[in-house]
């Protein structure tokens, strides 16, 4: 018996669009946070939003990739056949 295999839909790219955004404005509050408390100098403030902030938003997207069913490997993809025309002409 074939599995049937459901690619994501329109429900998911939102969820996953929600979740970056959800993600990137807990992040930057979170900064912001320490920043405030003084936990975070600003010399170090700006090395985690250049360096550690994006690094943080590739976990994020990865994690909703994965929960949202966007982890096709290459064991998921079927060939692609071209038809052939029939109209009787060759070119």
């Amino acid at each position: 018996m074939d599995t049937i295999t459901l690619s994501p839909g329109p429900a998911a790219a939102q969820a996953f669009r929600l979740g970056i955004i959800a993600s990137a404005v807990c992040g930057l509050a979170g900064i912001a946070t320490l920043y405030w408390l003084g936990v975070l100098t600003p010399v170090f403030a700006g090395y985690v939003l250049v360096l550690l902030f994006p690094v943080y938003l590739v976990f994020a997207a990865t994690a909703l990739s994965v929960w949202l069913g966007y982890n096709k490997d290459a064991t998921a993809l079927r060939p692609v056949y071209r038809q052939q025309e029939s109209s009787g002409r060759s070119e």
